[in-house]
Parts: structure tokens; C-alpha cells; sequence
């Protein structure tokens, strides 16, 4: 029995790259406002990267449960330059679901997610393209080349997750590394191949290996509305990442109990030392019920921590779907013909 898989068939250097396709795969969550400006970016792209490389390009638009007309809007983009899918799917599921809705639909070529409201540029999607074809690199990722934006309580938190999500993580996850990334063939068919429900992209993605390079970027500003991460998501986002994808919060759970026990064990012995000195106990009732709260504070947050574990062997067992589509269009480069459409649950 096999348990690894050879991809050395699928080589990123110049000459085979260039014979592929690109898949752009952007998420849409209530983005009917911005999108027909997004998408006469992605095809002006197309047009240079077409003539810059000879790289054909498609964009899988994957409408993730939007309330507005996001819906309505992509379906009536044009077809230029680019293929045109739209992705529909049943519900609102979440970004990493969404995520791999679009590499699900995208072909056999490189793989580049980009968010929907703007803030990646496709102007830098370029050089992307330039150091997966001409560099050889399989996953070339963006990350934010400064925070000075932010405010201190959102910059030590995003600097602590990522300490805590790499302790003790033979394969690090690069600090401020984001969603807007290049996957070469090889890369996207090695994260297809990843089978659990529970996803972590940008953990995923450094995971699969390969010859990674980092590009930092200035993110535009959002193009219409206000992000709809608030501070309770992030820290949802936060946690489900860290459980996903790191053991780090179990062995800080096991670390505060032994220091819990050591604490108890150095408070014992003074308190014997204090009874064979002095021939007096110290008065217990409010070190018991300091003792107590302390030790029942320590013993919930242990099971909490235990319960994100279990609630995500749970899912995996359960193995539902990530995702169910509920209508999925086409149109072909250089036609408004919509070649296929279809309404299903995937």
C-alpha cells in the first residue's frame, strides 16, 4: 500500500508551465457592488498574460450563500479573454470551503486564490505568474509587508497566533502569509489530495512543501463596503486554525496542569514546613477555596480544549460534504454563449 504520492510528472519549470492554464479562484460574499470593476481587471489580465506568456486563463467565481444580487451580477459577466465559471453554492459555508469549491472546478493548471473585494491586486498577479514560469517556484504567496495600519491589540494577536500555531511545527507557516496566493499544477494537484474536512489553507499550503517564495504587498483598499471579519470571526478563524492544524493548544493544556501540580506540590511542603517550625496550620478555608477555583478554572479550559479536538474527529468521522453546489455556469473565452449549466448538489 502506497501512502505517499508521486507528483514529479508535473514539473514547474519553464517549459511545461507555460503549456498550462491559469485558474484565478475568487470567493464572493456580498460582492455584487464591486464585482463588474474586479472582473475588467481579471480580464485585462488575462489579455496580457495571454500575450506575455501564452498562458490561457479561466475565473471561477464562487458565490458562497451572498444576500445580495452577487449572484445575478457574475452570472451576466462577460467572456473576453477568459473562461467564466460561476459557482453557486447552497448556502453560506464559509471562505475555506469556498476556497476549495474553486479549486474542485479549476483544471489542471496553476491555481491562484484572490479575494473578491478588491484588496489583492491583480496587478501582482504578474509577478506571480512570472516566478512560477520563469523562477520555477510551485507556491509563490503573498503577506502583508507591514501592519503599522493596525492597532497594537490586533498586532500582538496576530503575532501570537502564529507563535503559538508554529511551536513545536516541523513545517512553519509563514507570519502574515494570506489566502492570495499561486499554486503550480503540481502544488494544487498535492492539495487536492488532502483529504480532511476540517481545511486550513494557508496551513495546507505550506504544508504540501515544494519550492515556496514570499512577495509582500500593500492590500488596496476595499472597493465598496466594510469587511464583515469582526473581531469575534477572527478569533473563531483563529481557533479553528489553530485545532485544524496545530497540537500546540493540547500541549499548553498538559504544560499548565504541570505547573498546576508543581505549584500544589511547593504549597504543600510550606505548608509543612510551617506546622513542623511553628507547631501551627495555616487557616485553610480560603487557600481550599482558592485551590479549588484555581484547579476547576484550569480542569474547564483543559476540557474545552479537549472538546475542539473531538468536535473535529467528529466532523471527520461524519464525513459530510464541505460543500454543496447549487448551480454551476459556464461561458467560453471569446463567446457570450453559455456553454453549460446545471443545478446540483456536489
Amino acid at each position: 500500500m502506497i501512502l505517499g504520492s508521486d507528483l514529479s510528472a508535473l514539473a514547474a519549470g519553464n517549459g511545461a508551465a507555460a503549456a498550462k492554464t491559469l485558474s484565478l479562484v475568487v470567493p464572493l460574499f456580498n460582492e455584487a457592488a464591486g464585482l463588474p470593476q474586479l472582473h475588467d481587471r481579471l480580464v485585462a489580465l488575462a489579455a496580457t498574460l495571454r500575450q506575455r506568456y501564452g498562458l490561457g486563463c479561466e475565473v471561477i467565481y464562487v458565490d458562497d450563500g451572498s444576500a445580495d444580487a452577487t449572484l445575478s451580477v457574475a452570472r451576466g459577466l462577460s467572456a473576453p479573454t477568459l473562461d467564466v465559471q460561476v459557482v453557486s453554492l447552497s448556502r453560506n459555508f464559509g471562505k475555506e470551503a469556498a476556497l476549495m469549491a474553486g479549486l474542485d472546478h479549476a483544471g489542471n493548471g496553476a491555481v491562484l486564490f484572490m479575494d473578491g473585494d478588491g484588496q489583492h491586486p491583480p496587478a501582482l498577479v504578474e509577478q506571480l505568474v512570472q516566478h512560477w514560469i520563469v523562477d520555477s517556484y510551485d507556491v509563490v504567496y503573498t503577506a502583508k509587508a507591514h501592519r503599522d495600519n493596525e492597532t497594537w491589540l490586533r498586532r500582538t494577536a496576530v503575532r501570537g497566533f502564529y507563535m503559538l500555531i508554529n511551536w513545536g511545527a516541523r513545517q512553519k507557516i509563514p507570519e502574515d502569509a494570506g489566502d492570495f496566493r499561486l499554486l503550480s499544477p503540481r502544488a494544487a494537484a498535492a492539495l487536492r489530495q488532502l483529504p480532511e474536512r476540517n481545511r486550513f489553507f494557508k496551513g495546507l499550503a505550506s504544508w504540501i512543501g515544494f519550492r515556496q517564495i514570499r512577495v509582500d504587498y500593500e492590500p488596496e483598499p476595499r472597493s465598496h463596503g466594510i469587511t464583515s471579519f469582526n473581531a469575534a470571526r477572527l478569533v473563531g478563524l483563529s481557533i479553528e486554525g489553530l485545532t485544524s492544524f496545530s497540537v500546540a493548544p493540547l500541549r499548553i493544556a498538559s504544560l499548565l496542569g504541570l505547573l498546576l501540580a508543581f505549584v500544589a506540590f511547593l504549597f504543600g511542603l510550606s505548608i509543612l514546613w510551617e506546622t513542623m517550625v511553628s507547631g501551627k496550620s495555616v487557616p485553610g478555608y480560603p487557600s481550599l477555596v482558592v485551590g479549588l477555583m484555581t484547579i476547576g478554572g484550569v480542569q474547564l479550559i483543559m476540557i474545552g480544549i479537549v472538546g475542539e479536538y473531538i468536535g473535529k474527529i467528529l466532523s471527520e468521522l461524519k464525513a459530510r460534504p464541505i460543500y454543496f453546489v447549487a448551480e454551476h455556469s459556464v461561458k467560453r473565452a471569446d463567446t457570450t454563449t453559455n456553454t453549460g449549466e446545471r443545478t446540483a448538489a456536489e
